[in-house]
């Protein structure tokens, strides 16, 4: 009845994903190539996770 009031994890992980992926192309473009894999690997695991919870649903 009131599910509509309750989060999606999807959602919120999506967010922090494209955050990093934002953050990391800044890096780059700053020069700042360690900051950028760094920042790119922690994508890549906020990814997994969101593959996971998606086909956890299915």
């Amino acid at each position: 009845m009131f599910s509509f009031f309750k989060t999606n994890p999807i959602n919120k992980l999506e967010k922090q994903y494209s955050t990093l992926l934002e953050q990391a192309m800044h890096a780059q473009r700053n020069g700042d190539i360690r900051t950028y894999s760094s920042l790119t690997a922690e994508a890549e695991e906020v990814l997994k996770k969101i593959q996971a919870l998606e086909t956890a649903n299915v």
